[in-house]
């Protein structure tokens, strides 16, 4: 076959015109090795086929931005703690009350068995590689027998590991909403699920919680909420920031809700189990009988290692509603990374087995009796309110700021509460509920009675009783 050549004339509005010439033609009127010299005609040399020349145009200056998805993420606790002025009091040791990473101050060790299976996982050299995507079967099917009760069995192909609980929520939120969907979201609750959401065009509706009846849901403003466009349910049990843990009449009264109105529930349960004693609280899950659910959990609370960044989520399909698809989905979503640590899903199976119950007593023993010592001491405080938990490892405290008149906000309040006293309480603005503060109570107990005083010793300082009004002298 002839090297053919082809001639296209080029304008703004495309290609006018098309001559065929062979390659001896082009010799003799003036070809060079690139194309007809000349602004509107293009040469390609091609075998049989016409690959038109595209008309380039370039940037003249440099012009790097970062993306909608960057731009719309932000981290409503890090917006509030980093513009705030926090420079403690020389004078006295720094006390963070803040954080909710239970290994901070070194009081609260994970069990020697998890350290052991992790050791074994290591020395064996058998997880040095790469792992599908949801995880080892093997660890998959681990957490389905750990979490699986006859109201709400579980296989392995029910659960997918993710790089901690986080990521979870972020694979369990992308499979059930769309650009222009909204979720339910508690308020005062964790602050994750907005940062995840709004970044990829979801909008976040906040429902109450009634600090008056321990942090139960406000069902009616929930139901309020729900409209066309709500995709998610998402229930916080127990509860981060406030400690609280819904009983089984209060849960089965939200999947009644999520069943009149088809809404799926995402069930952050990383307390799950971190509930003190004489308190109960059953999984979503075995409750519901046609809502679907899935719930997201993992390691790093219970078992007291939240850098091993190791979660799951159980997939409870109900009557086939999820069915193959958003199994389907959840599979794609985990694709866009390489999931969970490999070495900790191969210690997984022996974490789950072989960790005694004593740990997991001791654990929640340690967190009621620093939650009532906390609760104890800060009820005497005039002008603070605290609200007992339940489980976690957090407790609220409601502020009177009608009697600390020095203070604009809660924000203000715990900002000069850094300077003065060297004790950082989490303003609960950054949950989207002003005029409280967040403990969270995995200080070591000396620490915490120290910490309370400081806090006495400061509201007594600035707290002022309220003055009679003119009305209250009338009477």
């Amino acid at each position: 076959m002839d090297n053919k050549s082809y001639v296209v004339q080029m304008t703004g509005n495309g290609v006018h015109g098309k001559t065929v010439l062979t390659a001896k033609s082009l010799s003799g009127i003036g070809v060079n090795g690139k194309g007809f010299h000349g602004n509107a005609l293009q040469h390609v040399n091609v075998n049989g086929s016409l690959y038109p020349a595209k008309v380039k145009s370039r940037r003249l200056r440099w012009d790097v931005k970062p993306s909608e998805m960057a731009n719309n993420t932000l981290n409503p606790i890090r917006a509030i703690v980093d513009g705030m002025k926090l420079t403690p009091n020389p004078e006295k040791p720094m006390i963070a009350l803040s954080i909710g990473d239970p290994t901070v101050f070194g009081n609260l060790p994970t069990d020697d068995a998890v350290i052991q299976a992790m050791k074994d996982a290591i020395d064996c050299q058998k997880y040095n590689g790469y792992a599908p995507s949801v995880g080892y079967l093997k660890s998959r099917q681990a957490v389905a027998n750990f979490y699986s009760i006859p109201q709400a069995p579980l296989e392995a192909e029910d659960v997918i590991l993710t790089s901690g609980c986080s990521q979870a929520i972020e694979l369990a939120i992308n499979v059930l909403c769309n650009p222009g969907d909204n979720i339910l979201v508690p308020c005062p609750g964790f602050s994750l699920y907005k940062t995840l959401a709004v970044s990829v065009g979801i909008e976040v509706k906040l429902y109450n919680l009634l600090p008056e009846k321990s942090w139960e849901i406000d069902l009616q403003h929930l139901e309020s909420m729900i409209d066309e466009r709500t995709s998610c349910l998402i229930v916080t049990n127990p509860s981060n920031p406030c400690g609280s843990v819904f009983s089984k009449e209060h849960l089965q009264k939200i999947l009644k809700v999520a069943s009149k109105y088809c809404v799926p529930i995402l069930a952050d349960e990383i307390y799950s189990d971190m509930v003190f004693p004489g308190c109960s609280s059953p999984s979503l899950a075995c409750l519901s009988s046609d809502v679907p659910i899935l719930s997201c959990g993992g390691l790093a609370k219970r078992w007291l290692v939240p850098g091993w960044r190791l979660g799951w989520i159980l997939i409870h399909d109900r009557n086939d509603i999820f069915g193959s698809k958003i199994r389907q989905g959840l599979v794609k979503l985990s694709q866009r990374i390489l999931g969970a640590c490999t070495i900790v899903q191969g210690a997984l199976e022996s974490i789950l087995n072989n960790t005694p119950q004593s740990f997991y007593n001791n654990t929640i023993s340690f967190l009621k009796s620093n939650s009532e010592i906390c609760y104890n001491q800060l009820s005497l405080v005039p002008g603070l309110n605290p609200v007992m938990p339940s489980g976690a490892m957090y407790l609220m405290v409601g502020i009177d700021m009608d009697h600390f008149p020095d203070f604009t906000n809660d924000v203000d309040f715990t900002e000069r509460l850094v300077t003065e006293q060297s004790v950082f309480c989490l303003p609960a603005s950054a949950f989207e509920y002003p005029n409280f503060f967040r403990i969270v109570v995995t200080v070591p107990e000396e620490l915490m009675l120290q910490a309370c005083a400081r806090i006495r010793e400061f509201c007594q300082r600035y707290y002022r009783p309220h003055s009679c009004d003119s009305n209250d002298l009338d009477q």
